[in-house]
């Protein structure tokens, strides 16, 4: 695993056993702010939302979330399920709250040593619970708000992206909740119809994807 920039500033981290890149070269930070924060979270109509994150990864998007919950004095309870947890070394590499908040850097590494399996809260806005754990073989027993769909590409991870997943992820999808991802294609755009979700094909970010989907939950 290898240490990338990207071409905000931010960096990425380059898998090479699947060839892939936990987020977007064209800019880590803007394509999580606009795809996850933007599209989701500030889209979400709940008062207090219940996120659940699909990939902890680099925890770029829960620091984002917990940033936003304190900006906007909205509690955010967060959920993030993670097969592969990364070591130490690699999260102080990533280097982004130098980046993105310089005085929240407490905060972003409390992110990634806050135990698993467990509510942890880490301000007076937002609540951390990181599940180790296998997505394909985990049963969620809470509804969600809002979920950040960000497993890598369907064409290297193909078993994150499969109907009966959609269809589960729909009956923890709360009413009136929604679904966000970086992923346009075609067949996951209809896999998420087929769940029963609307789906809007919106924006991507700037300088980034032309296209991302997010899915809705009729209320």
């Amino acid at each position: 695993m290898t240490l990338e920039p990207t071409a905000d500033g931010s960096n990425t981290l380059f898998v090479p056993e699947l060839n892939e890149h936990y987020h977007s070269v064209k800019g880590a930070l803007t394509e999580s702010q606009h795809i996850f924060i933007q599209m989701g979270l500030n889209h979400s109509q709940a008062e207090s939302p219940r996120v659940l994150e699909i990939g902890f990864g680099t925890g770029l998007n829960a620091f984002l979330t917990l940033l936003e919950a304190e900006k906007q004095q909205r509690e955010v309870c967060f959920t993030s399920i993670e097969r592969y947890p990364l070591a130490e070394d690699i999260v102080h590499q990533l280097g982004y709250p130098g980046i993105i908040a310089p005085e929240a850097s407490e905060k972003f590494y409390a992110l990634h040593a806050a135990p698993w399996n467990q509510p942890v809260r880490l301000s007076s806005w937002f609540t951390l619970h990181k599940i180790e754990g296998d997505f394909t073989h985990f049963d969620f027993q809470s509804h969600y708000d809002v979920i950040y769909f960000d497993a890598f590409a369907p064409e290297k991870q193909p078993e994150m992206w499969s109907q009966p997943l959609f269809d589960s992820l729909y009956r923890q999808t709360a009413p009136g909740g929604i679904l966000t991802t970086y992923c346009a294609k075609g067949v996951v755009r209809r896999m998420l119809q087929t769940a029963g979700f609307t789906v809007e094909r919106l924006p991507g970010p700037p300088g980034g994807k032309r296209e991302i989907l997010r899915a809705s939950k009729p209320a």
